[in-house]
């Protein structure tokens, strides 16, 4: 029961992208991943300043690497979001275990079981099905920021599980993400609209992108503290499963039958390279 905590982040990750594509037409994506970022961090930042908990770290180079890998992956996603289906989109994002397996194996010689690359290549076959003919040729671009967030995806994650292990607790690590996506996004709300005056609709999913982030991340961790890793990171793939319907309802999205059987080999490989990894703690409480 305690890691259905993960099926409430994922219909909360689900909405903050549905907020991301509606607010794609009066906003550009970096603006938005300012907008989450600065909402999180008021957000952590005053349980911080109530808590009076330590903001201090001997870790902070690990902290930038992975603010800076998870702001340009944020970027490519929200992108994507707003070019393609949003299920195609938030499927392509959540090819990051497949290459954070990758890594594990090819830079940090893991041991993995039997069976590791065969399920690695069905899940790239995956990606070619959902890519091709799934997608128009004018959507290919859209195609690329969301694999290229998955790619970079599993570069912040790396770091993530490794501020896990020097011991650096998880409100330090989403807090120090919020901000640098904060400052990372500011350059691009100046430049692009300084003066730019805010409709009520366009604060309700600005406060949307931030607020469903912050509260899908906290069900999230839940979700791994309380319940098994291997049965959480399963679940977190039902973000796929709640985009294909709002796709389906808000915008008429519809994928051929290639797209579906592209997303179950995806999703059904992350789960099996999860599993079939020795290490399972893959710190997911970072998007």
């Amino acid at each position: 029961m305690q890691s259905l905590w993960m099926v409430a982040a994922s219909l909360l990750f689900a909405s903050m992208g549905v907020c991301v594509k509606l607010g794609a037409a009066q906003f550009a994506a970096a603006e938005l991943v300012f907008w989450r970022g600065f909402i999180a961090t008021l957000l952590l930042g005053s349980f911080i300043l109530v808590r009076r908990l330590p903001l201090a770290t001997p870790h902070m180079r690990t902290h930038v690497v992975r603010g800076l890998a998870g702001f340009v992956s944020l970027v490519m996603y929200f992108y994507a979001i707003s070019l393609i289906p949003l299920a195609a989109a938030v499927t392509l994002n959540y090819t990051s275990p497949l290459f954070l397996a990758l890594l594990l194996v090819l830079w940090l010689k893991e041991p993995v079981r039997r069976g590791f690359y065969a399920v690695l290549a069905a899940g790239f076959v995956g990606v070619v099905f959902l890519l091709q003919p799934t997608l128009a040729r004018d959507q290919w671009l859209g195609a690329a920021f969301g694999l290229g967030s998955g790619i970079i995806s599993s570069i912040a994650y790396l770091n993530v599980r490794r501020l896990g292990e020097l011991g650096e607790p998880e409100w330090r690590t989403v807090f120090y993400f919020s901000a640098l996506s904060a400052l990372g996004g500011l350059p691009w709300l100046l430049l692009a609209n300084p003066f730019h005056a805010i409709d009520l609709r366009g604060w309700l999913l600005l406060l949307g992108v931030g607020g469903f982030g912050v509260l899908a991340q906290l069900c999230m961790t839940a979700a791994y503290k309380r319940g098994k890793t291997l049965v959480s990171a399963s679940l977190a793939y039902s973000t796929v499963v709640f985009s294909s319907a709002f796709g389906m309802l808000l915008w008429d999205e519809t994928l051929p039958w290639s797209g579906w059987l592209g997303v179950i080999l995806i999703v059904a490989s992350g789960v099996l390279a999860t599993a079939f990894s020795r290490r399972t703690d893959t710190a997911a409480v970072t998007d």
